[in-house]
């Protein structure tokens, strides 16, 4: 489609931007040579200005003559009133205000019945398309109600804020790898957007493989092979420990489905560090801070768990220490948490009794103020 307007607008909450917002965005970045999309959030409304403007940002990134700004718009909304409609289209025109350099608008681009009135203000020509929500049968207030059944119409970035997650934590050998595998492949079964679920494994067992091999590969071959004994753990090795799993989380959740499970987190970090270093460092209680919100804490019991030395742990003793350490830290947090004993199907029985009990909860988020 050859750019038929000079400058084209698109309003909205995008409370939170989906595939019918983008199908509204695309129309316009067909037709005119520049468009301003304006995103309006109130202070009340559960997801922040600040992540649907970036969520749009990146969404739209590959395309420079799409801008997007937003507002905070704390206004009631009253299509009859006089002050209502100048309040609005005042705080829209702060949106614009943000690039000078684009002219008056020409084109308003909408879904709603107050297109034609919204045009009109601006001296604009009105697009209004897809009313009925033939064309992408979403809205936000579907998707905010039933976030799961919506799943296939969110960007990546909208699926990561959603996304419910659950963390396993534990000491060595108590089961905590073996439990998140099972949940995440139990939930995949389900098919539907839990076909996508992700599972995170432990970076810190990663980068304790790779620092062995290293130390191996310069060990005098005349002396003992080193073992996990050797290994010198510093502070920064808990803050890369910290990064790298953080980053590895996100990533899958931008991927995944409604329920990303975890084998640990930056939280479970400070624990281990407290473990080897004797102290948890500034930088990693932060890390730990600066977490996405969890839905759930899953802690495996050192109970009704052999201990399985693989080469890579330090000793049956520590288990019950570190169970009870775990413990404690939760308990001073506000996530909620489920320590699980019992064998492997018991564990999990509970585990996904636990994840339904949350996905039948929804997601909460305050009405739009209207």
């Amino acid at each position: 489609m050859s750019a038929r307007f000079r400058h084209g607008l698109v309003i909205g909450k995008f409370y939170p931007p989906h595939a019918g917002h983008h199908f509204l965005i695309r129309t316009a970045a067909d037709a005119c040579e520049l468009v301003t999309v304006v995103a309006m959030a109130a202070d009340v409304e559960s997801v922040p200005l600040a992540a649907r403007v970036s969520w749009l940002r990146e969404a739209w990134a590959g395309h420079p003559h799409v801008r997007v700004t937003g507002v905070v718009d704390n206004l009631a909304v009253d299509y009859d009133s006089e002050q209502a409609w100048d309040g609005h289209v005042a705080l829209m025109r702060d949106g614009l205000a943000t690039a000078p350099a684009a002219g008056p608008v020409d084109a308003v681009f909408t879904s709603e019945p107050y297109g034609e009135e919204l045009a009109r203000r601006f001296g604009a020509a009105a697009v209004v398309l897809d009313q009925g929500r033939e064309t992408f049968a979403v809205s936000g207030t579907k998707v905010r109600a039933d976030p799961v059944a919506h799943w296939d119409a969110l960007e990546p970035p909208v699926r990561g804020w959603f996304s419910r997650r659950v963390v396993v934590l534990g000491a060595e050998s108590t089961g905590t790898t073996t439990l998140s595998r099972d949940l995440a492949e139990a939930l995949r079964g389900r098919c539907g957007p839990h076909a996508l679920t992700r599972w995170v494994p432990e970076y810190g067992r990663e980068l304790t493989i790779a620092k062995l091999a290293v130390a191996r590969s310069v060990a005098d071959p005349s002396a003992p092979a080193p073992t996990v004994f050797d290994l010198e753990w510093t502070d920064e090795d808990f803050e890369l420990v910290c990064r790298r799993q953080s980053a590895d989380e996100e990533r899958a959740a931008r991927e995944g489905g409604p329920v990303l499970v975890c084998d640990t987190d930056a939280l479970a970090t400070t624990v281990w560090q407290e473990r080897y270093r004797g102290a948890t460092t500034a930088p990693v209680h932060e890390l730990a801070a600066a977490l996405p919100p969890r839905a759930l804490y899953l802690l495996t019991s050192d109970r009704d768990v052999p201990f399985h030395d693989d080469g890579l742990r330090d000793g049956e003793h520590l288990r019950p220490w570190m169970t009870g350490r775990f413990r404690e830290v939760l308990a001073a947090g506000r996530t909620p948490w489920l320590e699980l004993t019992g064998d492997r199907a018991e564990r999990l029985t509970r585990a996904l009794a636990a994840v339904d009990a949350l996905l039948a909860a929804g997601w909460s988020l305050a009405d739009p103020l209207g």
